[in-house]
């Protein structure tokens, strides 16, 4: 007959359970760098709270998992035992972790924040390809334009430099800007003249205006070289308008490159000047560096690769 005090088969007296995780990972520490202090610096907790997970480690093992001498601490056998076997278990959860985090990365929904009308115009009809490329990455396309906030929810954002965004943002050089005259090409005759040394917008050429870029006009008549353009006709409250004003025939508008490329190319608007760099540049801007590899990196490197075939 067994006494009391040997339990029950089976009770919780007698099943095996495991100590306190937290207990683990300071004894892990302290055992690796041998040492209470570093190992309490390495966690960022007191050299108090090691110690005392270690001897409670020890009292509920019943063994020494320490020696103590000099004011030094030196691993015992069955130190080493639980150490190398400890160290092997958190080995294992941190290739866990990093593995699921990964892959909660990879399936993150991106929200990408793009200048509306380049977001229209220029990477929208493009997008199907990079989801062909990149299938299984959820990107979002927002159209936002100017001054943002990482916090509100962006992930990345597309943005001409025309205003300052914080120093602690990263922001990685697209294509830098280049604007030009556009306007149905059998208006051509009538809004412009020939010279000798090319066209010209002639004297009463209905110029088309957008509230987000009211400059327009006048930036590029400086970056050109020629008098400040007259600056009255239509003013529409954006840039996608008063390009489609264009389309329509409703007079001359400043349109960005990468913003009327295809329309150029097709035939349906017509640069009779070209386009010329006007000092500013594109950005994909994001809230630290991207890691070599990731998706923000791929996404860089992919727009990089459109807009020199534009």
């Amino acid at each position: 007959m067994f006494s009391d005090k040997h339990g029950e088969l089976g009770s919780p007296l007698t099943s095996s359970r495991l100590p306190s995780l937290i207990a683990l990972r300071s004894f892990e520490a302290a055992a690796r760098l041998e040492n209470f202090s570093h190992a309490a610096a390495e966690l960022h907790i007191t050299h108090g709270a090691v110690s005392r997970a270690v001897r409670l480690l020890e009292d509920e093992l019943g063994v020494l998992l320490f020696e103590r001498r000099s004011r030094r601490v030196f691993l015992t056998d069955a130190g080493r035992t639980l150490a190398r076997a400890v160290g092997e278990g958190l080995d294992v959860i941190q290739r866990a972790v990093d593995g699921l985090r990964a892959s909660a990365r990879q399936h993150q929904r991106w929200v990408l924040s793009c200048e509306p009308t380049l977001l229209m115009r220029w990477l929208i009809p493009r997008w199907p390809a990079f989801q062909v490329l990149h299938a299984g990455n959820n990107i979002h396309l927002a159209a936002g334009g100017g001054p943002f906030s990482f916090a509100s929810g962006l992930d990345l954002a597309i943005r001409r430099d025309d205003f300052d965004w914080p120093d602690s943002y990263h922001a990685e050089l697209l294509f830098v800007e280049k604007v030009g005259p556009v306007c149905r090409p059998d208006k051509i005759p009538l809004w412009f003249i020939t010279t000798e040394s090319g066209h010209l917008p002639a004297p009463g050429t209905e110029r088309l205006h957008t509230r987000t870029r009211p400059n327009a006009w006048q930036e590029w008549a400086v970056a050109a070289g020629l008098p400040v353009a007259d600056t009255s006709g239509q003013i529409f409250d954006h840039f996608y308008f008063s390009l489609q004003a264009a389309v329509a025939g409703l007079g001359v508008a400043i349109g960005s490159w990468y913003q009327v490329c295809d329309d150029v190319e097709s035939g349906v608007l017509a640069a009779p000047l070209g386009f010329i760099e006007d000092g500013s540049r594109y950005y994909l801007v994001s809230p630290e560096p991207f890691e070599p590899g990731s998706l923000q990196a791929r996404l860089l490197a992919w727009l990089r690769t459109l807009s020199e075939q534009c």
